[in-house]
């Protein structure tokens, strides 16, 4: 029997982070389409989220590894080059195209996989679902706020969807529809598939579900370099069974290598072609949904950071802060400031900055500033501010030159 490899915690981080593509250093000319395409390819998953406290998530995680690029060059990945697409894999995500074959028994499962008032307007009112299919066929591409629909009376339901919106979304979840482009208020514009998608994505034969899922877990095992059984199947949200089945079959294959991380205290899985770095030199500021940290438990394992969105928590309650991203310097999560853009004013506002136990809050400080200047200037806004709130905000306002606001 193969001896199961056993590999230092701190080598283990580095491997993820590298995975990620944080051990590669940031291009020093233009970013451009090959190299977003590139990353996208790398990362698989790019979530999306409607929250543009600080800007919107899906734009993040390319800046935290290229640094400033044209946002509009990945719009257009979507929108007019069609190399990536837009479908529920993590949660609402960008992916790129070569992987629509692989989630189409997803598409397929809409009665298992989908929820709420998705299966139920399709169960209800099936004649208007199919009517709206046929108004995209004949009439072109279509925005939910087009149609003439009272809104349910459900305050604080992130889902308060009227029946053609989630009509629109049960056919988006089949396939029939999907996403032409995402309008400058962030509302999915619906269209056929054929006018969307390159026509040899749409002609590839669809797997089966088990090699389907396999291909998956691999492309999750290549985006996380070494990771648990919860960690691979996360990454796409597949089902307990379904994720095991591969891992075993993929692992009997050479695709996937057992090995024991120390003090993660469960059996992992190491991408065969996973970088082993020396080292780690990466600055970069996370999206709260950033492939890196959306899984909680992972982060904790990995860099000892416990970490949570405390969108949903009462202000009062609020230990980090509303919109709060985690800071990477070298291979460690060093800290984490609540973000505001304020566009009105031209203000990137620091509303809290904390540093994590044991580090050196001026190295720490001196690179966040840097981050946060670069940041700023990414989103035309001529200012950073520092608020006085956490226990960094008189290090990042010394490192930054500027008087920090009282609370």
């Amino acid at each position: 029997m193969t001896a199961v490899e056993r590999l230092p915690a701190a080598l283990a981080r580095r491997i993820a982070l590298a995975a990620q593509g944080f051990a590669d250093p940031r291009p020093a000319g233009p970013v451009g389409t090959r190299q977003l395409n590139r990353l996208t390819d790398r990362l698989a998953v790019v979530q999306i989220d409607s929250v543009n406290v600080v800007s919107r998530s899906h734009y993040l995680p390319a800046f935290s590894r290229l640094g400033p690029y044209p946002r509009q060059a990945l719009d257009a990945l979507a929108g007019r080059r069609h190399t990536v697409f837009e479908y529920w894999a993590h949660e609402a995500s960008f992916l790129p195209v070569r992987l629509h074959p692989h989630l189409r028994w997803r598409m397929a499962a809409v009665q298992q996989e989908a929820w709420g008032s998705m299966t139920r307007v399709q169960r209800e009112r099936p004649e208007y679902v199919a009517a709206l299919l046929e108004r995209v066929r004949q009439d072109g591409p279509l925005r939910a706020g087009e149609l003439q629909e009272e809104r349910p009376n459900r305050p604080g339901s992130m889902w308060n969807w009227h029946a053609g919106k989630a009509a629109l979304e049960y056919l988006f979840f089949t396939g029939e529809l999907t996403a032409s482009r995402r309008t400058a208020g962030f509302e999915r514009v619906y269209d056929l598939p054929e006018r969307v998608l390159p026509a040899e994505i749409l002609a590839a034969p669809t797997p089966d579900r088990p090699d389907a899922v396999r291909e998956l877990v691999r492309t999750a095992a290549r985006a996380l370099g070494v990771a648990t059984e919860t960690d691979l199947r996360d990454y796409f949200r597949l089902t307990p069974s379904d994720a095991r089945t591969a891992i075993v079959e993929l692992a009997d294959a050479g695709d996937l290598l057992p090995v024991e991380v120390v003090g993660w205290g469960r059996p992992a899985w190491l991408d065969p072609g996973a970088r082993r770095p020396r080292w780690i030199r990466a600055r970069a500021l996370l999206s709260p949904f950033d492939s890196l940290v959306w899984e909680r438990p992972r982060v904790e394992r990995i860099f000892a950071f416990r970490y949570r969105l405390e969108i949903y928590t009462p202000a009062e309650k609020r230990v980090h802060g509303y919109y709060v991203l985690p800071f990477l310097l070298g291979d460690e999560l060093v800290a984490r400031v609540d973000l505001k853009a304020d566009r009105k004013a031209g203000v990137l506002r620091v509303q809290a900055a904390h540093a994590e136990a044991g580090v050196d809050r001026s190295r720490v400080a001196a690179a966040l500033a840097e981050e946060l200047r670069l940041m700023a200037g990414w989103m035309d806004l001529p200012d950073v501010a520092v608020v006085e709130r956490g226990d960094l905000w008189a290090d990042l306002g010394r490192a930054l030159g500027v008087l920090p606001i009282p609370v």
